[in-house]
C-alpha cells in the first residue's frame, strides 16, 4: 500500500533537504520511493510543495486531493492551504510559525486567525508545535526542517537510529551536531 507525504512551506525553508532526507531513509528501508521536484515559487517567500510517495511499487510522484497520509507544513497558512489533500484519517505536522504572504505584507489582506483551531474543529489530527523555537534552541533558525522531520519520525515504525543515519548521510558534516539536536528536539518535544 502506497503512503503519501506532502511537504508544504515557503521557499528558502529547507523543504528540499527534508524531502531528500525522507526519500533517502525510505529507499534504505526497502521501499519504492518517488519524490517530486519542488513545485511553486521556490525563491524565498513563495509557496512550495514537494510530494514523497513510498510503498511496494509507486508509479507516480503526484498526490491528489484526499490522498495525503501526512502533510508536513513549515508554516500554518500553508497547512491550511493544502488541507484538502489530507486523507480522512491523515495527520498534519505543522510549525506554528507565521510567515506573511505578499498580500499580508502589502496590506491587501490580514493573516488568518486561529488556523490550527479551525483545522482541529474539522476533526483533523493536527500536531502543532513551535519548530522555530526548537530550531533556535538547537543552534539555528534554519533547522526548522529537521525539527519537523524529528516530529514526523514519531509516526513511523522506523527506528530512530535509521533516521539519524539518514541525517548523517544527507547533511554536511559541519552542520551535523546542530541537525541531530534539532531532530531530537522535534521528536521528544511535548
Amino acid at each position: 500500500m502506497t503512503k503519501n507525504i506532502m511537504i508544504v512551506g515557503v521557499g528558502g525553508q529547507g523543504s528540499l533537504l527534508a524531502s531528500k532526507l525522507l526519500g533517502h531513509l525510505l529507499l534504505k528501508e526497502g521501499y519504492d520511493v518517488k519524490v517530486s521536484e519542488v513545485h511553486g515559487m521556490s525563491q524565498r517567500g513563495g509557496s512550495v510543495v514537494t510530494y514523497v510517495r513510498f510503498g511496494e511499487r509507486v508509479y507516480s510522484p503526484i498526490i491528489d486531493k484526499g490522498q495525503a497520509d501526512f502533510i508536513v507544513s513549515f508554516e500554518k497558512l500553508e497547512a491550511a492551504r493544502y488541507v484538502e489533500y489530507l486523507k480522512e484519517d491523515g495527520r498534519i505536522v505543522v510549525n506554528t510559525q507565521e510567515i506573511d504572504p505578499m498580500p499580508v505584507i502589502t496590506g491587501a489582506a490580514a493573516y488568518p486567525e486561529n488556523l490550527i483551531e479551525k483545522m482541529q474543529d474539522k476533526d483533523i489530527q493536527v500536531d502543532a508545535m513551535d519548530c522555530l523555537a526548537l530550531a533556535n534552541e538547537a543552534g539555528s533558525s534554519k533547522a526548522v526542517n529537521i525539527v519537523l522531520m524529528g516530529r514526523l519520525s514519531r509516526y513511523f515504525d522506523i527506528p530512530v537510529e535509521k533516521w539519524q543515519e539518514a541525517i548523517r548521510e544527507c547533511v554536511p558534516a559541519k552542520f551535523l551536531d546542530l541537525n541531530m539536536k534539532a531532530f531530537e528536539l522535534g521528536r521528544e518535544s511535548e
